[in-house]
Protein backbone atom coordinates (compact mmCIF):
# COMPACT_ATOMS: atom_id res chain seq x y z
CA UNK A 1 0.00 0.00 0.00
CA UNK A 2 1.37 3.40 -0.97
CA UNK A 3 1.69 5.91 1.85
CA UNK A 4 2.86 9.49 2.31
CA UNK A 5 4.65 10.74 5.44
CA UNK A 6 4.70 14.48 6.18
CA UNK A 7 6.29 16.68 8.79
CA UNK A 8 4.79 19.89 10.08
CA UNK A 9 4.77 23.14 8.15
CA UNK A 10 7.77 25.39 8.93
CA UNK A 11 5.56 28.49 8.65
CA UNK A 12 3.84 27.52 11.91
CA UNK A 13 7.11 27.94 13.81
CA UNK A 14 9.36 30.42 11.96
CA UNK A 15 8.48 33.39 14.17
CA UNK A 16 9.58 31.55 17.32
CA UNK A 17 13.26 31.78 16.38
CA UNK A 18 13.18 35.60 16.39
CA UNK A 19 11.76 35.78 19.92
CA UNK A 20 13.79 36.43 23.05
CA UNK A 21 13.93 33.73 25.71
CA UNK A 22 11.48 35.77 27.79
CA UNK A 23 9.03 36.05 24.89
CA UNK A 24 9.35 32.31 24.25
CA UNK A 25 8.65 31.61 27.92
CA UNK A 26 5.51 33.77 27.71
CA UNK A 27 4.32 31.36 25.00
CA UNK A 28 5.30 28.29 27.00
CA UNK A 29 8.31 27.56 24.76
CA UNK A 30 12.05 27.30 25.41
CA UNK A 31 15.22 27.51 23.35
CA UNK A 32 17.59 24.56 23.68
CA UNK A 33 20.94 23.53 22.25
CA UNK A 34 21.07 19.91 21.14
CA UNK A 35 23.62 17.96 23.14
CA UNK A 36 23.09 14.47 21.72
CA UNK A 37 22.07 12.74 18.53
CA UNK A 38 19.54 11.27 18.36
CA UNK A 39 17.66 13.20 20.98
CA UNK A 40 16.24 16.41 19.49
CA UNK A 41 13.91 15.34 16.65
CA UNK A 42 12.70 18.18 14.43
CA UNK A 43 9.04 17.66 13.48
CA UNK A 44 9.38 19.78 10.34
CA UNK A 45 12.21 17.97 8.53
CA UNK A 46 11.91 14.69 10.47
CA UNK A 47 15.65 14.77 11.09
CA UNK A 48 17.54 14.91 14.39
CA UNK A 49 19.43 18.06 15.32
CA UNK A 50 23.20 17.85 15.39
CA UNK A 51 24.88 18.55 18.76
CA UNK A 52 25.34 22.30 19.08
CA UNK A 53 22.30 23.19 16.96
CA UNK A 54 19.56 25.44 18.30
CA UNK A 55 16.07 23.99 18.64
CA UNK A 56 12.83 25.34 20.03
CA UNK A 57 10.76 23.14 22.34
CA UNK A 58 7.17 24.28 22.08
CA UNK A 59 3.63 23.13 22.66
CA UNK A 60 1.69 22.22 19.52
CA UNK A 61 -1.83 21.00 18.83
CA UNK A 62 -1.17 18.21 16.35
CA UNK A 63 -4.67 16.76 16.29
CA UNK A 64 -7.03 19.73 16.07
CA UNK A 65 -10.28 17.81 15.64
CA UNK A 66 -13.72 18.11 17.19
CA UNK A 67 -13.55 14.73 18.91
CA UNK A 68 -12.41 13.36 22.26
CA UNK A 69 -9.07 12.58 20.53
CA UNK A 70 -8.12 16.24 20.09
CA UNK A 71 -4.48 16.30 21.19
CA UNK A 72 -1.37 18.40 21.74
CA UNK A 73 2.09 17.86 23.15
CA UNK A 74 5.57 19.32 23.31
CA UNK A 75 7.81 19.02 20.25
CA UNK A 76 11.12 20.27 18.86
CA UNK A 77 11.59 22.31 15.70
CA UNK A 78 14.70 23.69 13.98
CA UNK A 79 15.20 26.95 12.13
CA UNK A 80 15.29 26.90 8.32
CA UNK A 81 14.11 23.33 7.86
CA UNK A 82 12.12 22.13 4.85
CA UNK A 83 8.97 20.12 5.47
CA UNK A 84 9.44 16.37 5.04
CA UNK A 85 6.99 15.12 2.43
CA UNK A 86 7.81 11.76 0.86
CA UNK A 87 5.90 8.84 -0.58
CA UNK A 88 6.78 5.26 0.41
CA UNK A 89 9.87 6.38 2.33
CA UNK A 90 10.45 6.33 6.09
CA UNK A 91 12.87 8.94 7.46
CA UNK A 92 15.78 7.70 9.58
CA UNK A 93 14.43 9.67 12.55
CA UNK A 94 11.44 7.32 12.71
CA UNK A 95 13.52 4.22 12.05
CA UNK A 96 15.64 4.88 15.17
CA UNK A 97 12.78 4.85 17.67
CA UNK A 98 9.97 2.76 19.11
CA UNK A 99 6.76 4.19 17.69
CA UNK A 100 3.09 4.29 18.57
CA UNK A 101 0.98 4.44 15.42
CA UNK A 102 -2.65 5.55 15.71
CA UNK A 103 -5.28 5.25 12.98
CA UNK A 104 -8.11 7.80 12.89
CA UNK A 105 -11.30 7.96 10.85
CA UNK A 106 -12.59 11.00 8.94
CA UNK A 107 -14.16 12.39 12.15
CA UNK A 108 -10.92 12.19 14.15
CA UNK A 109 -12.00 9.14 16.12
CA UNK A 110 -9.47 6.44 16.96
CA UNK A 111 -9.96 3.29 14.87
CA UNK A 112 -6.94 1.21 15.89
CA UNK A 113 -3.39 1.59 17.22
CA UNK A 114 -0.16 -0.37 17.49
CA UNK A 115 3.36 -0.07 18.88
CA UNK A 116 6.28 -0.98 16.63
CA UNK A 117 10.02 -0.67 16.25
CA UNK A 118 10.66 2.01 13.63
CA UNK A 119 12.38 -0.50 11.38
CA UNK A 120 9.02 -2.24 10.98
CA UNK A 121 6.86 0.84 10.33
CA UNK A 122 5.78 -0.06 6.78
CA UNK A 123 4.09 -3.25 7.98
CA UNK A 124 2.04 -1.42 10.60
CA UNK A 125 1.08 1.26 8.09
CA UNK A 126 -0.19 -1.43 5.71
CA UNK A 127 -2.08 -3.22 8.48
CA UNK A 128 -3.75 -0.08 9.82
CA UNK A 129 -4.65 1.20 6.36
CA UNK A 130 -6.08 -2.26 5.67
CA UNK A 131 -9.01 -1.09 7.76
CA UNK A 132 -11.17 1.01 5.42
CA UNK A 133 -12.29 3.17 8.34
CA UNK A 134 -8.73 4.52 8.73
CA UNK A 135 -8.45 7.91 7.01
CA UNK A 136 -4.98 8.87 8.31
CA UNK A 137 -2.36 7.83 10.83
CA UNK A 138 -0.44 9.72 13.48
CA UNK A 139 2.99 8.45 14.48
CA UNK A 140 4.21 9.18 18.01
CA UNK A 141 7.44 8.40 19.80
CA UNK A 142 6.27 5.64 22.12
CA UNK A 143 8.47 6.43 25.13
CA UNK A 144 7.81 10.19 25.56
CA UNK A 145 4.42 9.96 23.79
CA UNK A 146 4.96 13.03 21.64
CA UNK A 147 3.76 13.48 18.07
CA UNK A 148 6.24 12.66 15.30
CA UNK A 149 4.53 12.71 11.87
CA UNK A 150 1.39 12.15 9.84
CA UNK A 151 0.81 9.32 7.38
CA UNK A 152 -1.78 9.45 4.61
CA UNK A 153 -2.74 7.04 1.86
CA UNK A 154 -0.95 7.91 -1.36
Amino acid sequence: MAFRITGLSAESFNELFALSDAALAARGAVRRIADAKPGFPCRISLTDAEPGEEVILTHFEHHAVASPYRASHALYVRRGEARYDQTDQVPEQLRLRVLSVRAFDHAGMLVEADVVDGTQLEGVIATLFGDERASYLHVHYAKPGCYAARVDRS
